[in-house]
């Protein structure tokens, strides 16, 4: 039996998918021949990368990546040319799981009933412009990969669909873990990274600037004690004595002004809450180097400072700087020497950086010792809200938690790479504060009107997916 193998371009730099073409309408029939297979070997989404890959390899694998992202379920409800209807999508993602990968390559594409690119669409990928007018198995690494990760997602649990089901489950839940994102925040002022027009990724533009690291507007983390509905929601839960832990992705500390206690908070990227110094590790209240952010100077730190000034009052020999301009300088008076070695001892203390984790650091143990060895055998509920789930590897716990824990998501906008089992979408405010009135919970919150009603609808086309709205007085 003659096997053709198909590979992607090795300029791509991510592992090629194999795919084996069946060659006989007999072999189908009799399911003796290998059957036609898109391995689990497609392009994954965290690529390996040379460490000197050239621009045109850099560039191939971006083009992969926005096929990735560029299909959710919104865009097949509302309709796309030559893409699967929501209902055709809906329904090849679960005959996919019903027979098998092997089983569901022979009944699609092997059996001429829909091609390779087509189906792309159904698992949330858009074939990208840079194949269009190549033969059909040229998209099969792409419909390899979106296979993939439809069947490494976890199963939703299909007795749960309702808001009035998300409200019992908060009732009777007594372990919940609720893990939060910049969209818990907005309406505080504060902006989140993706929204368009609003997030702070669309903001950065107009300033030519691209990665959000390249700016840190100190005015959006200073001390203040207000907090948002959703941090009173996640407050209540722990009065209640339900909240497990509240993992959370923003920096800006409002959960503890909220008043969630530290042993049931993991701040993943780490807060503006304190600040440590880069030589001695001092640890300090971050409203110390205020002033000295504001001002745009480098904060150095006071205890490296004085223990400077110490081995100078006991007349130990300071450190000089080699500095050969300095050296051909001439003496100055004893003054100014003297104001000269202060002002050098400050600047040999060590700066101090505000506790935040940057992009590429390591997050905290705490996050990986408290979610590994003690909330993974508790949990009984999952509370997403207010993040897209984008960064690693805060984006994999859902993934890594009991695929039989509920999991409910609130934000704005669905995520298409994760199935949760209920989905309510809109300001997340609305949201928790309808689900308190619905379990007899008292959320009272200074931004919530006493007699706010709020409409709910179930998305079109989805059994579990459901759209918050505030009616107008």
């Amino acid at each position: 039996m003659a096997t053709e193998h198909l590979l992607v371009d090795s300029s791509l730099k991510i592992p090629a998918v194999e795919v084996t073409d069946l060659l006989s309408d007999e072999d189908i029939e009799t399911g003796d021949a290998t059957t036609q297979r898109v391995t689990r070997d497609a392009p994954n989404d965290e690529v390996d990368r040379d460490e000197e890959g050239d621009e045109e390899g850099w560039e191939s694998e971006s083009l992969y990546a926005d096929a990735l992202e560029a299909m959710g379920d919104e865009h097949l409800f509302e309709g796309e040319p030559d893409a699967c209807t929501l209902d055709e999508a809906l329904a090849f993602r679960k005959r996919l799981r019903i027979i098998g990968e092997d089983r569901f390559i022979l009944e699609t594409v092997e059996a001429g009933t829909i091609s390779a690119k087509k189906l792309c669409t159904a698992f949330g990928i858009r074939p990208p412009a840079f194949l269009e007018g190549s033969p059909d198995e040229a998209y099969y690494p792409l419909l390899g990969l979106g296979i993939t990760r439809e069947l490494s997602k976890r199963i939703k649990l299909l007795k749960y669909n309702t808001v009035n089901d998300a409200v019992k489950l908060l009732q009777k839940s007594k372990n919940i873990i609720v893990l939060t994102g910049a969209g818990i925040s907005t309406s505080l002022g504060i902006p989140d990274f993706r929204s368009k027009d609003t997030g702070l990724y669309s903001k950065l533009e107009h300033l030519g600037l691209s990665d959000p690291q390249e700016v840190f507007d100190i005015e959006l983390f200073r001390e203040d004690p207000r907090f948002s509905p959703t941090h009173a929601f996640i407050r209540l839960l722990q009065e209640k004595g339900k909240l497990l832990t509240n993992f959370t992705q923003n920096i800006d500390n409002i959960e503890g002004h909220a008043g969630i206690r530290p042993e049931k908070l993991i701040q993943c990227h780490g807060s503006f809450a304190t600040a440590s110094c880069l030589k001695c590790k001092h640890k300090v209240p971050c409203q110390e180097i205020y002033s000295d952010l504001k001002a745009g100077k480098v904060a150095r730190c006071a205890r490296c400072y004085r223990q400077l000034l110490e081995v100078r009052k006991h007349g130990l020999k300071r450190k000089r700087s080699s500095d050969t301009t300095r050296k051909a300088k001439k003496r100055r008076s004893s003054d100014e020497d003297t104001e000269d070695e202060g002002e050098y001892d400050l600047l040999e203390a060590g700066v101090m950086k505000p506790d935040i984790t940057f992009f590429g650091e390591d997050l905290p143990a705490t996050f990986h010792d408290r979610l590994v060895k003690h909330d993974k055998a508790l949990v009984d509920l999952v509370i997403v809200i207010g993040t897209s789930l984008k960064v690693a590897p805060v984006s994999e716990v859902v993934g890594f938690l009991p695929s039989n824990v509920p999991q409910i998501y609130i934000s704005r906008t669905p995520v298409s790479h994760v199935n949760f089992d209920i989905d309510m979408l809109g300001d997340c405010d609305v949201v928790v504060t309808e689900l308190c009135r619905r379990a007899g919970w008292d959320l009272a919150h200074e931004m919530v009107p006493r007699d706010q009603l709020v409409d709910v609808q179930l998305q079109n086309g989805h059994e579990s997916r459901h759209v918050f709205k505030v009616i107008d007085a």
